[in-house]
């Protein structure tokens, strides 16, 4: 059954009305006072089925939303939302790590929601305050709804079968944009696979891919291969010369399949800029020989290997020298905050120097505000991403935003190697 917001009457007359569900009671009434103490009329929800309940009476300004709820999940509240038509801001508060609320951020905005900056656990006032003061809206237009909308409790996290997603034609590439710090051009892209099933719409990576060992990442890994050369030749037909990078599992990478597949498939076109594969950090040292033998031989192609989430798995940064890679990607908990955050500025710092020491390059994943852009730029950040500047499209959407960027150029805005760069937020 479908649902319609209920109308503005309905709303609490004693102010904005904001909903919290989360079901430790402790940290959902400390939300609540903060939201009644800035404007807000909070009301309290431990479980989904009275909130769900609550959504058909009065549809709230705001929504603050815990990540996991025992038998539920914020996923599964977010798929609900976009059945429901919510128009109201999603504020996601959890003691989760940052790049998890960025990802589970990132579905929201994908489901068309309108996703504020999430607030990490545990939170003050000027916390939740700083992060509805940002008016967001979705980014992208909302995937089509199913066309039989589920009830909350039919809503369990659906997992298609990746094979069966790759013999359907159901998988995509969605690009995000990779920006020059010295130009602020759009210089490359992190080609990231989704798939787009035909009842519930666009499925994100959790849902469908298999365990990273898994062997099923072979015939996914051509297909991410294959689709990025065509649309890099598409994206060069149209002007727009950008080196793409695509991510691996080790044991693919480790495959005599791979480096067979790059041999064949990469484009022969003299402008040919490269490719950069992404293999996280906890799987490079798990074997730093098999990995360093593999990336000598990818640079044969013009293939480097960049170490994903450098400093998740909190190796000595001294090790960088044994690392085989030409970039490293700052993890997101180091990058959000860096402006305020001594600590996260120092590790940032430390891989800096070291990297540059060692003629790598370094990209910073989950820029955010403009006050950690600038730090990272002060200390020397070559390249960064984050939805400061854009969030993950589709290639038709991906070249349409870069030509348009490319045209503003044109009309006396700084220009470089790509498109110039407007900020997103």
């Amino acid at each position: 059954m479908s649902h319609s917001p209920p109308p503005e009457a309905s709303r609490s007359a004693a102010g904005r009305l904001a909903y919290v569900l989360d079901d430790q009671p402790q940290a959902c009434a400390i939300a609540c006072k903060i939201l009644d103490s800035i404007g807000f009329s909070a009301r309290p929800f431990a479980a989904p089925l009275p909130f769900f309940e609550a959504l058909k009476t009065a549809s709230p300004d705001v929504i603050a939303l815990d990540l996991a709820l025992g038998q539920s999940d914020a996923i599964e509240i977010i798929r609900y939302l976009e059945t429901f038509k919510y128009k109201g801001k999603v504020l996601l508060i959890s003691g989760c790590d940052y790049a998890t609320l960025d990802d589970i951020r990132a579905i929201g905005e994908q489901h068309g929601l309108a996703m504020v900056p999430p607030v990490q656990k545990p939170f003050r006032a000027a916390d939740i305050q700083n992060s509805l003061a940002a008016a967001v809206e979705p980014k992208t237009a909302p995937p089509p709804a199913p066309s039989q909308p589920l009830d909350w409790k039919e809503q369990q996290r659906r997992r298609i079968d990746p094979a069966e997603a790759l013999r359907n034609n159901w998988l995509r590439l969605w690009y995000q944009a990779k920006i020059d710090l010295k130009t602020m051009t759009v210089c490359g892209a992190e080609a990231l696979l989704r798939a787009k099933h035909p009842e519930f719409g666009l499925i994100n990576p959790m849902e469908f891919l298999p365990a990273r060992s898994s062997t099923m990442y072979q015939p996914l890994t051509k297909f991410v291969v294959m689709q990025a050369k065509a649309d890099w030749e598409i994206f060069v037909g149209q002007g727009q010369v950008l080196k793409l990078s695509i991510n691996v599992p080790l044991s693919t990478l480790q495959s005599p399949k791979f480096v067979e597949l790059i041999r064949g498939a990469l484009p022969r076109n003299p402008g040919w800029p490269g490719l950069i594969v992404e293999v996280t950090e906890g799987e490079v040292l798990t074997d730093l020989g098999a990995v360093r033998e593999i990336a000598t031989q990818l640079k044969l192609y013009k293939v480097g290997i960049s170490i994903d989430d450098f400093g998740s798995d909190h190796s000595s940064l001294a090790r960088l020298r044994d690392l085989p890679c030409v970039e490293l990607k700052l993890d997101r908990r180091y990058v959000a905050g860096c402006a305020t955050d001594s600590a996260k500025q120092s590790v940032c710092v430390a891989a800096m120097e070291l990297a540059h020491g060692f003629g790598l390059t370094v990209c910073a994943k989950g820029v955010e505000n403009v006050e950690d852009l600038r730090t990272l730029m002060d200390l020397g950040c070559h390249t960064a991403q984050g939805f400061l500047f854009a969030q993950p499209m589709g290639s038709g959407s991906f070249i349409k935003t870069l030509l348009g960027r490319a045209g503003e150029g044109k009309q006396g805005e700084p220009s470089g190697a790509g498109a110039s760069l407007k900020l997103t937020a």
